[in-house]
């Protein structure tokens, strides 16, 4: 084989893989909404974070989305959760985009902070009525347990724990009365 054959014959394999990877990608055959795990996908995860981030918005510090929680919201429902509480909360997460698309003509990602915040405001509303009636056997009320994973998520992060709490990597000794001042972060460790 001489060297005129092993150029054209590379220029025909580089080309018919570029080509080919173009025509893969054009023909809508590239990757869809990534599962993350058994229940949910990537567009759920980014859900989580857009709630979460109106409950915990960034403000002089970071926000519930700059911590991650919509992964952890994710992880806990499939690994914590009982399948009964699993569906309660599938099934509200169903409930609170229909009911957000139903008031406002448009998903809860495409909303305002303010329609968000409304929203959330108001969902927050009916599971405090829901919680303090519902008998000892009855599942949570989603929004409640929603609410519960992202403070847990948030504060337990590296973010919630450094940047809003204050923060001893390794604390000295215990001492039992701290002073405080009003305005003072409280601790995570």
């Amino acid at each position: 084989m001489n060297r005129r054959d092993v150029i054209s014959r590379l220029g025909l394999l580089l080309g018919g893989t570029i080509i080919g990877a173009e025509m893969f990608v054009n023909s809508g055959c590239g990757l869809t909404d990534t599962q993350v795990n058994k229940l949910f996908k990537q567009t759920d995860v980014d859900l989580f974070d857009e709630i979460a981030e109106t409950i915990l918005p960034a403000t002089s510090t970071p926000g519930a989305k700059a911590a991650k929680v919509g992964a952890f919201i994710a992880m806990m429902v499939q690994d914590c959760y009982t399948v009964a509480d699993q569906k309660t909360f599938t099934d509200g997460i169903k409930s609170l985009q229909e009911g957000f698309n139903k008031q406002y003509s448009t998903s809860f990602m495409k909303g305002t902070v303010e329609q968000r915040t409304a929203f959330l405001n108001a969902l927050d509303k009916e599971q405090k009525a829901y919680q303090s009636s519902k008998k000892k056997e009855d599942p949570n009320h989603y929004f409640r347990m929603l609410k519960e994973t992202t403070l847990l998520g948030f504060f337990t992060s590296e973010v919630g724990a450094t940047k809003v709490l204050r923060y001893i990597e390794v604390p000295g000794r215990f001492e039992g009365s701290a002073p405080y001042k009003k305005g003072d972060k409280a601790w995570a460790t």
